[in-house]
This record gives structure tokens, C-alpha cells and sequence, in this order.
């Protein structure tokens, strides 16, 4: 045998927060080492399996593609604990062929899906059933047959060996061996060979592998503790030997000198390993077959209804006789074909069509999809790419055999309803949402390291601070751009050795998650080809990436959640409301209302065009048609905002257009002879050099990619082609050339640009032409976004729009239109599922039960007629605070004080309902409803609220004021003065300054941990919005007596990002007062002050009985509803100014004083005392 040695235990990354070993440098360590393979078995998980077969592939080293599984001492699916066992052994796996890779994936996928206790697990029964091709290693200290050794229970251990023996038989199953250092494993391996003697086994050595140098053992420790949650000073810890890193064959060797044999059977068993994988991203035969009618073949099906959606699209005549239309469908069809892909744009076109006729809107197209006529017969997308000049082999490139890939968009709330279509119809089984890994990143990896060696959060933050917000930046780039990080590092030894660890950590695999959009949709069951796992929400997860299972040739797609098609739906949902027939595919696309909008700046709510930095473009832009919009998509990103101002000059004749030669004007006429789109590229090369839109399509791939040796490849055959089919002369086209090469790397994907355009065009269209709507929509699906609310709210103040407070008889579960009386929509009402610590299910019973049965007269009304389960005392509260019983003219700190009673009563009366007994709250006596208008108030006392009570309960419940604003008195400043608003606050540049104006709606005073500095962290609002204000230690205190609550600020401040949220918070650099202006400086505002019927002491006290001119007393078992009707017309028949109260004693002896209101105010006399005896004391 050869000196050699191969690991068969090893754990990479893909044993989260466990292993370190990353796969690249292991296969450089393994190459290094001379060594022939090397295997993979991260914890229960195959997560890594593809990319460690791709790379040992491509490093000439065999891959053995295996798991360390955990087995459970019982049945797998018994979730407890069995006294005296461990949860589960240790059992290590090893994929010897295809099928044993096969069987690999379905146990691992067996422990995540019906396995899971603690960890995932298997037990014997999945082990026989799934035991062809596959090498068995009885495990490290932690495996079965080692637990009963250790146990002295030699007899147990020798029975499972057997049942080890009977699954595997004798030549696929070895006794795994380490060692450590530790006198257990050498107790262990002495047994073990004895076992063999016995058995007629095999030993073979491992070392569990969890890092690759010895030196690293440190760093991995502390890897240890941010998995564990411990600290590295903790002294009762999980701890690993520094033994177990990635040791050389003479190491090994040495280490087993005694048993060679164990050495020689890891070359052995690699030996055995004969397993090739099938990659192949470009293949189809991994896709589901779309099942079509018996007597039709895929291809004539698919033909035939690309032919009727043809017609649909463009009529039956154009549809006969418009040749580019035919040719184009043609060509398209075809390529679809020659490719293998008509399954594919048939199962897309079903799940879309039955979305659709499901009334789930669907976005008009994503990426380079648009740009297939295909599609767009189809209904998969809903834009013309030859009216919008858009190119199939940007989608789909005949020159470049690769799988088409169709983005969805999907109304937000319903997408899981498509995915559950698609589930039902292909198999629960065969469907999947896909995988995502999370990396310890440079910034978090600082802090996780600095937090497990006992550092404070602010002192490993101030290193994590001076790394640079760049994108994907690293460690190593860090500490050469920043000389302050680099002197920090050279200058303190803590932070030198928290930078080494972290170092060392950067870029490991952190956790999981699942792919916000992702899906993967297989042939057969998926865990044939994919190991799968659970979601945190139960659902099916593959172990997989996206990229690994594209390697494998799956169907993946993605079904995106866009919440701008939720809103563009519901405000077309309230336009129709009144019967209307609005369809919002068949708005005219030249609208001048919308134009105006846009050209006004006016975008906050629009799609894709309401950051700060879009408003200002907008108005600087001149937009007058939707190409507009799709340019200014395409070029507000980096790289392309440098052309902005040359497009603007050249739109607006400031600038001359001219073109590096005349056939490029028909590329770039509509963009004012600026490339800004990846497909003016591809027409570029197309026209003047004859490339076909495929070759040309790799071209403009070549560039993006910047690739030398294939950039000069295509250099020549650009020049030559300019050359040979429009007599260019070679200077020129390399001129041409090297214009497409500069603009090719930062164009965008017109197709893209495009379906977004148009996604923006409809949601300007309805805030210009139905205001009301649109912004009752916006509203409704931000109900739990109380900062956007706000930003809303002002935004409806600035239309011209009030936003009336909740109201139970008049709110809906969402933000509803509402007429102010004169028959026009200009008002909005709040929606009860808005209100905070309210919920939507209890509102949707509310609303129900006032359709059913009227108008709520009161606080108590209400809690009476909605059970006692769904209305609670926090959203009798909240409701309460928020104003929606404003209506009842009853203080809201008076309904406040009262809500133990009303809800005490509510309850008796629902005791009363159940036991059958007639009571004044049955629902049968319809009490409580409009006919008897009674307000019910028992008597407590309380104190009223102040206007800031009332205005602070608002916007805890709310997210906004309702009656009022704080900073009302001073809007003239405001308005006067050039302060930002906290709403452009995401949009402002980091590290600037700006001026703002607002109030300090809280200070949390605190002291640095070091040096005992005083700082503060206020709460600061203004109109638009509220944030957090860092005042470090040197502005507080020059501000000491300014930071008090409720006091009204100028502030100069730095914008900053803040670490913990990777958004962006303001430190103040200067603060001073504002004086409150004169009244007379100050118009009110009607929007804010006329929103609600509450007035803070407008409601007198209950009244007490003694103050009463006359009291009416009922009896629940003596009294019943008609008592009720009796009294009220009574009442109606002798009006007058006279007060009425009622007392109604329950079952249970608890007696409720009620007072009808002034709408039962009598004139008190002999006749009706006479007419109301029955009830008179």
C-alpha cells in the first residue's frame, strides 16, 4: 500500500458555526499534501455536496461526497427523550456510486423532514432500507457501538455492531477510528480491534476534521463560542482538541503506527468510491413534462395557443398578415423547440393563467422575458417588445444554450396561494422553496468576535465602524483603505488578535434562510436529486442553493411578492367599489395628468421613482411619454448617472445629438444618442458589423465580463464585420467598438426597465386620476409600517386629502375612500386592522357584525355585541385611545377608566345569552342597536386627558396625529425654513450634514461604560417622520437644557448608518431652540385640526343617580326586550330637557347605571311618570 492517507471525516463550513474549513483551501491543503481524495460529512446536511464536488473536480482530487448522520436510539419519528440514551449517535455515511448518492439524499432528507429531534436524524429501519451503495464508518467517540463500549456494555455493543453488519455486510462497513489524545478514544479503539479480530472487520483511521491548520485551533474556538452563544472565558464550555485539524499522511501514519492497516483502508475505501455527477445547467431533462390532452403532442398544443393568444394581442388580421409579427413568432416557437423548452413556457403559462383567472394580480414582466413575443401572446408578460423595441436573444439565445429564466411577480399577500397551486398540481413532493446561506461579513464578524472575547458592544463597534461601507468589501481591502483601522490594529494587542480571529472567520457560512422568491419544481420527487430540509415555518426547503441546483439541471424559478401590484389592485378594487368598470391594462399610456405629476415631482407612492434623488430627476427630466420612464430607470444607478445631465441637455435641445456614424441613430435615436441599454448594444453590433442578435448578445457578455483575451477576439471580428458589410473604416469602428465596450458595462436591461416603466406609469396614472384610491391603497398595505403611514398621512395633507380617524361604525378593516358630504371622495378613513395591538381577525368580526346588525352606539354596545374572545381589554383600550368611539361624545379618558366594567358587563351579558335567560344585552333584543340609541356609562371617575396625552396616544396607536400636530404652531417655520425632511432621510449622503427642524419627542440619557461621558439618544419627529438622534458627549453638553422632552429643535446632524439596522440615523453636531411664533404667524390647519369629534372635556361625567330628575330600573328574568321598545317610545313621545337614567341589575346581582343620552332628554311629568310606572321605583 501507499504511503498515502485520505480524510474520510471531515467537516467544512457547511457544519455551521462547527466547521472552518472552506472548501477552496481545502483542496489546495489537499493537493499540497499529495493526497489522492478527500471526503466531505458535515453534520446531517449535504449543504455543501455540490460545490465540493465541482471544486475537488476541478483541483484533480476525487470527491467523496458523504455526512456524519445522526441516529436516533429509537424510532426516528418519537420526538422524546429515552431515559439513559443520548437524542442521537453519530454514524459516518459515504456515497460509494450513483445510487448510493441517491440513497445519501433521501436519508438526510428523511432526518430534516420527519426525523427532527433537536438535530435531524435517522434510525436503522431508514439505514436498511437506504443502505445500497453506501460505506458505513461506525462514527467518532459519539457513535453508537463506542457509547456502549464506553458504557462497559460490550454485549449491547456487539448486538449493534451485528445490525451495522447485516445493513452494510461486511465490505461496505468499517470501524472508525481517532484519536486524539484522549484515554476514552484509546479505550474505544482497543475494543474496536478486537471487534475486528471478531467480526472479521476492518479499521480505518480518521481525525474529525474541523479546521486545516493546527495554528487555527484558536480562531476556530472562538468560532465554537459564536455558535454556542458562550463566551471564550466561559469555563464550562463545549471545547474541540487542537487535534483535530487537517493532519498530513505521515502525521496520520504516525499517529496509527501501530494499525497501518486503518491508514490503508482510507485509500481502500476511496478506491471504491466510483460516482460521477451529472452536471448540466443547459439540460431540460430534469424538468417536469407539462401534461397536455391525449391526442396532442406538447408542440401542437403550445403552438395553438400561442396562435389564439396572437390573436387575442393584436387581432385577427394583424395576426394574418403582419409578416415581422409571423416571423418573429415563428423564429421564436422554434428556437423553444430546437432547445427543449416548451415544458417549460407551458407550466410558467399555466400557473400565471390560473393566478389570473384567480383575480391575483400579476406583474406585466421582469428581466429579459419581456422581450419574447412568446411571452407575450401567452399573457406570461403583458408588454409589447416590439412596440417598446425590445430582444428575444437577450432572453433566450440560440447562440448559447442555457436555460430560460422567467422572473414572476405576484400580489404580494396572495403569491403563496400560486406556489400552492403549483404544489397541488405537480406534488407536494416534487415542489420546493430553496435554500440560502448567510456569511459571517466583515462588519459582523468584528462584532461576533469581539461580543464571545468579552468586549462591549461599543467598543467592538468602533472597529467595525472604520471598516468602509463598501459592497462585499473584505477584511484585508479594510485595513489598507482606512490608516486609522491600521494603526488601531499595529497599536493595540486586543485588537490585533480580534482582527486575526476574525480574519480567519470572514466569509465563513453563518445560518440559513430561505430565498425570498425561489422555487424549484422537479420531475419526480425532489429528494431523488436534492437533499431537502425544513423551513422555519415548517415548509420544504432544498439543501441546495440556487446555483448548485441550477449545476443539476432543475427547474427553478422565481415567484417574487411585489407589493406595488397589491396596491395597484386595491385601489382599483375601490374605484370599482361603486360599480365602475376601471381596468387598469387599458389606461391610455400618454396621459398629460400623469406627465404632470411626474414632471411636478409628485411621487411619493410611485413605483420606482419616490426616492429623494428620483423626485428631484423627475423634475429636472421633462417627462411627456412612457419611454421617459423607462429611460430613467435605466440610468438612476451607478455608473449611468454620470449621463444623466448630457441626456437631460440633449432631450431638451440644450445639446446637439451626434452620432459616431450615421446607422447609429437608428440604435440610439430614442435614448438621444446615448447607449444607456444593453440591447442598443446588441443592435449596435447587429447593424454595423452583421452580427446575429445571438452572437451579439455574447458579445455584449464578453464585455460586462471584461475578459482581455476574449475582448480581443471580438475586437476583430467587430472591426471586420464594420468593414465588410458598411465599408467602416478600422479607425472608426474601433472607435464604435470601444464606445459599446464603455457602455456595455454599466447598461441596463431594457426589457427590465421596461416592465418596471410601466409598473411606475400605472401607479402615477392612478395618483393623477384617482387620488383618493390610490392613497387609501398605499395606506392599507403599509397597516403595519407606522413610519411610512406617517410619510403617507403628510403626503395626503400636501393632496389636499384628510385622513379621518378610525371609526367603528364608519372604518373598514383598510383605509377606505370616504365623501366629505358634497358627493366627492376626498377624504380617507383609517382602517381598524391599522390601529396597533387591535389585529385584523377581531376588526373583520366588527365590521361584519355592523353590517349585520347596525351602527354601534357605544363603547359598551360594542363590546357587548362582539364576544368577550375577540374583543379584550387591550383593544377596547386601543381603540379607545386611537379615537374610533369619538363618535359617542364620550371623553376617550372616560371610556378609558371604564373598560374593566365594560367588559365585565359585556361578559355577564354573554353568561346571560348562553344560559338561556332573556337579558337586556340578548342579541335578540336587538339593545344597543341604532333603533334604541341607549349610551351606556357606568359610574366611575377619572381624570381627563391633556391634549399631549391625547395627541402621544395617537401616534403610539396611529403612527400619526389625528387631532392635532405638536408642531403645529410652528408649520411657518417649517415651511420657511431650507430643513430636510426625515422621509428623504435613507436618501441623504452618508457622512453629510444637513439642517433639520423638529421635536423631541423622548431623551434617553445614558454614560459611556470607559470614561463615564454623558450622551443621549433622542427620539426625534417632525412632520414627515420620526428617527433616532445620537448627541454624543461634547454637543450634550453644550445642550444640556435644551434635550427635554416635548421641546421643539433646530438640528444640524451628520447622517451616519447605523451598524445594528443598516440604516441610516442621525448625530447631532449642533442643537438650539425654537421659539413658539406668534398666533398670528400660524393660519390653522384644516386637515390637521378638524380630523375628529373628540374635544378634550366635551362630555360631562357620568350621571349619578342622585342627579337624575328620573330613574328607570329593569331586572334580567323579570324584564325582557319588549320592556325595552316600551320605554324608548315613551321617552321619544315626551321630550323635553329632562334627564333619564336606567339601571339594569344582571343574574348575578351587578347592576349597570345607563344613560340614553341627550337624545331621550324628557319633559318630566304626571302623564309620564303615569306611563312608566311599571318600571319606576
Amino acid at each position: 500500500m501507499s504511503d498515502s492517507f485520505v480524510h474520510l471525516h471531515l467537516h467544512t463550513e457547511y457544519s455551521l458555526l462547527d466547521g472552518a474549513v472552506k472548501i477552496a483551501d481545502l483542496m489546495a491543503k489537499v493537493n499540497r499534501c499529495k493526497m489522492p481524495a478527500v471526503a466531505m460529512t458535515d453534520h446531517g446536511n449535504l449543504y455543501g455536496a455540490i460545490d465540493f464536488y465541482k471544486q475537488a473536480s476541478k483541483a484533480g482530487v476525487k470527491p467523496i461526497i458523504g455526512s456524519e448522520v445522526y441516529l436516533s436510539p429509537g424510532p426516528m419519528n418519537e420526538r422524546k427523550k429515552v431515559p439513559g440514551l443520548p437524542n442521537a449517535h453519530h454514524l459516518t455515511l459515504l456515497a460509494k456510486n450513483a445510487v448510493g448518492y441517491e440513497n445519501l439524499v433521501r436519508l438526510v432528507s428523511l432526518a430534516h423532514l420527519d426525523g427532527f429531534y433537536y438535530k435531524p436524524r435517522i434510525d436503522k429501519e431508514a439505514l436498511n432500507k437506504y443502505s445500497e451503495g453506501i460505506i458505513c464508518l461506525s462514527g467518532c467517540i459519539n457513535g453508537e457501538i463506542n457509547y456502549w463500549i464506553q458504557q462497559d456494555q460490550l454485549k449491547i455493543a456487539r448486538e449493534k455492531l451485528s445490525e451495522y453488519v447485516d445493513i452494510y455486510g461486511k465490505d461496505d462497513f468499517y470501524l472508525e477510528m481517532h484519536d486524539h489524545g484522549m484515554d476514552q478514544q484509546r479505550i474505544c479503539n482497543r475494543q474496536l480491534l478486537e471487534f475486528c479480530g471478531e467480526f472479521s472487520l476492518k479499521p480505518v483511521a480518521a481525525n474529525d476534521v474541523h479546521f486545516l491548520n493546527r495554528k487555527d485551533h484558536e480562531a476556530h474556538d472562538v468560532l465554537i463560542c459564536i455558535g454556542t452563544g458562550k463566551m471564550v472565558l466561559d469555563e464550562n464550555r463545549m471545547r474541540y482538541s487542537p487535534e483535530v485539524h487537517f493532519k498530513t499522511a505521515k502525521e496520520m501514519r504516525q499517529l496509527f503506527k501501530e494499525v497501518p492497516v486503518a491508514c490503508d483502508n482510507t485509500l481502500e475505501i476511496a478506491e471504491k468510491i466510483d460516482f460521477d455527477m451529472v452536471l448540466d445547467s443547459t439540460s431540460s431533462e430534469r424538468y417536469p413534462e407539462y401534461e397536455v390532452n391525449l391526442g396532442s403532442s406538447r408542440e401542437d398544443y403550445f403552438r395553438e395557443l400561442c396562435e389564439e393568444g396572437l390573436i387575442d394581442r393584436y387581432g385577427s388580421e394583424r395576426a394574418k398578415n403582419d409578416k415581422e409579427l409571423r416571423e418573429r413568432l415563428d423564429y421564436e416557437i422554434g428556437i423553444m423547440e430546437r432547445m427543449g423548452f416548451i415544458s417549460y413556457f407551458l407550466i410558467t403559462w399555466d400557473f400565471i393563467k390560473w393566478a389570473k383567472d384567480n383575480k391575483i394580480p400579476v406583474g406585466p414582466g421582469r428581466g429579459s422575458a419581456a422581450g419574447s413575443i412568446v411571452a407575450y401572446v401567452l399573457g406570461i408578460t403583458d408588454l409589447d417588445p416590439l412596440r417598446y423595441g425590445l430582444i428575444f436573444e437577450r432572453f433566450l439565445n440560440p447562440e448559447r444554450v442555457s436555460p430560460p429564466d422567467v422572473d414572476v411577480d405576484f400580489c404580494q399577500t396572495r403569491r403563496p396561494e400560486v406556489i400552492e397551486y403549483v404544489r397541488q398540481k405537480y406534488g407536494e413532493k416534487c415542489v420546493s422553496h430553496i435554500i440560502t446561506f448567510g456569511t459571517l461579513g466583515a462588519k459582523s464578524v468584528v462584532r461576533d468576535v469581539g461580543r464571545v472575547m468579552g468586549w462591549s458592544y461599543g467598543e467592538a463597534d468602533r472597529i467595525a465602524k472604520m471598516i468602509p461601507n463598501e459592497l462585499g468589501i473584505t477584511l484585508t481591502s479594510a485595513r489598507k483603505k482606512n490608516p486609522e483601522l491600521k494603526e488601531a490594529i499595529a497599536s493595540e494587542p486586543a485588537t490585533e488578535q480580534l482582527w486575526e480571529y476574525s480574519t480567519f472567520l470572514e466569509g465563513l457560512t453563518r445560518g440559513v434562510g430561505i430565498h425570498a422568491a425561489g422555487i424549484v419544481i422537479g420531475d419526480c420527487e425532489l429528494d431523488v436529486h436534492v437533499p431537502l430540509t425544513r423551513g422555519n415555518e415548517n415548509e420544504v426547503v432544498t439543501q441546495y442553493a440556487m446555483k448548485p441546483l441550477t449545476d443539476l439541471g432543475m427547474l427553478k424559478m422565481d415567484f417574487l411578492g411585489l407589493k406595488t401590484l397589491t396596491v395597484i389592485q386595491d385601489a382599483v378594487d375601490l374605484i370599482n367599489r361603486e360599480g365602475s368598470d376601471f381596468d387598469i391594462s387599458n389606461i391610455p399610456i400618454d396621459d398629460k395628468k400623469t406627465f404632470e405629476l411626474l414632471n411636478a415631482g409628485e411621487t411619493c407612492g410611485v413605483f420606482q421613482l419616490e426616492s429623494g434623488g428620483m423626485v428631484a430627476l423627475c423634475k429636472q427630466f421633462g417627462v411627456n411619454r412612457i419611454e421617459d420612464i423607462i429611460a430613467l430607470i435605466a440610468l438612476y444607478r451607478p455608473g449611468p448617472m454620470e449621463l444623466i445631465p448630457d441626456f437631460i441637455d440633449r432631450k431638451k435641445g440644450k445639446k446637439k445629438v451626434e452620432y459616431l456614424h450615421p446607422l447609429l441613430e437608428e440604435v440610439s435615436k430614442e435614448t438621444h444618442g446615448i447607449l444607456i441599454y444593453q440591447e442598443q448594444v446588441q443592435k449596435a453590433a447587429n447593424v454595423l458589423a452583421g452580427y446575429s442578435l445571438g452572437d451579439a448578445d455574447l458579445l455584449r457578455r464578453a464585455m460586462g465580463k471584461k475578459d482581455p483575451d476574449e475582448m480581443a477576439k471580438q475586437r476583430t471580428i467587430f472591426v471586420e464585420g464594420c468593414k465588410k458589410y458598411n465599408e467602416i473604416s478600422e479607425k472608426k469602428a474601433n472607435g464604435i467598438f470601444d464606445l459599446l465596450e464603455k457602455f456595455a458595462g454599466y447598461g441596463f436591461n431594457k426589457s427590465h426597465s421596461a416592465a418596471y416603466g410601466l409598473i411606475s406609469y400605472q401607479t402615477a396614472y392612478l395618483k393623477a386620476n384617482y387620488p383618493v384610491e390610490f392613497m387609501s391603497a398605499l395606506l392599507s398595505n403599509e397597516i403595519n409600517n407606522t413610519d411610512k403611514i406617517s410619510v403617507f398621512v403628510e403626503e395626503c395633507k400636501s393632496m389636499g386629502i384628510k385622513v379621518l380617524p378610525p371609526d367603528v361604525n364608519k372604518s373598514y378593516l383598510k383605509f377606505s375612500p370616504e365623501d366629505s358630504g358634497d358627493g366627492r371622495l376626498s377624504s380617507i378613513r383609517y382602517g381598524l386592522a391599522a390601529i396597533k395591538n387591535v389585529g385584523s381577525a377581531a376588526m373583520n368580526l366588527a365590521v361584519n357584525e355592523r353590517a349585520e346588525s347596525g351602527d354601534y352606539l357605544s363603547a359598551d354596545d360594542f363590546a357587548r355585541r362582539l364576544e368577550s374572545r375577540s374583543v379584550n381589554k387591550k383593544i377596547l383600550e386601543s381603540l379607545t385611545k386611537a379615537g374610533a368611539f369619538d363618535f359617542s361624545g364620550e371623553e376617550r379618558a372616560s371610556i378609558f377608566a371604564r373598560v374593566d366594567s365594560i367588559i365585565s358587563a359585556a361578559s355577564l351579558a354573554h353568561k346571560d345569552r348562553i344560559s338561556g335567560q332573556a337579558s337586556l344585552f340578548d342579541e335578540d333584543t336587538d339593545y344597543g342597536s341604532a333603533q334604541t340609541g341607549l349610551n351606556k356609562n357606568t359610574h366611575v371617575e377619572f381624570e381627563p386627558w391633556t391634549e399631549d396625552e391625547v395627541l402621544a396616544a395617537e401616534r403610539e396607536l396611529l403612527g400619526f396625529y389625528v387631532t392635532g400636530h405638536p408642531l403645529n404652531p410652528y408649520r411657518s417655520i417649517f415651511a420657511k425654513g431650507s430643513y430636510k425632511r426625515l422621509s428623504e432621510l435613507q436618501d441623504l449622503r452618508e457622512n453629510k450634514k444637513y439642517n433639520f427642524m423638529g421635536r423631541i419627542a423622548g431623551v434617553e440619557k445614558m454614560f459611556t461604560k470607559k470614561a463615564g461621558k454623558p450622551f443621549a439618544k433622542l427620539n426625534f419627529e417632525e412632520f414627515t417622520g420620526q428617527t433616532e438622534v445620537m448627541v454624543w458627549s461634547e454637543v450634550f453638553v453644550k445642550s444640556t437644557e435644551v434635550l427635554q422632552t416635548g421641546a421643539v429643535i433646530e438640528l444640524l446632524a451628520k447622517v451616519e448608518l447605523d451598524s445594528r439596522t443598516e440604516t441610516k440615523r442621525l448625530t447631532a453636531e449642533k442643537i438650539k431652540t425654537i421659539s413658539k411664533p406668534s398666533e398670528s404667524s400660524n393660519q390653522p390647519d384644516e386637515n390637521l385640526n378638524n380630523n375628529s369629534s373628540y374635544q378634550n372635556g366635551s362630555t360631562p361625567h357620568p350621571a349619578q343617580e342622585e342627579q337624575l330628575v328620573l330613574n328607570v330600573y329593569l331586572r334580567s328574568g323579570v324584564h325582557d326586550s319588549s320592556d325595552l321598545y316600551k320605554i324608548r317610545d315613551i321617552l321619544i313621545a315626551h321630550p323635553g330637557s329632562d334627564s333619564v337614567g336606567i339601571s339594569y341589575t344582571a343574574s348575578n346581582g351587578n347592576s349597570i347605571w345607563l344613560d340614553p343620552g341627550s337624545r331621550y332628554l324628557v319633559n318630566d311629568n304626571e302623564q309620564l311618570r303615569a306611563e312608566l310606572a311599571t318600571w319606576l321605583k
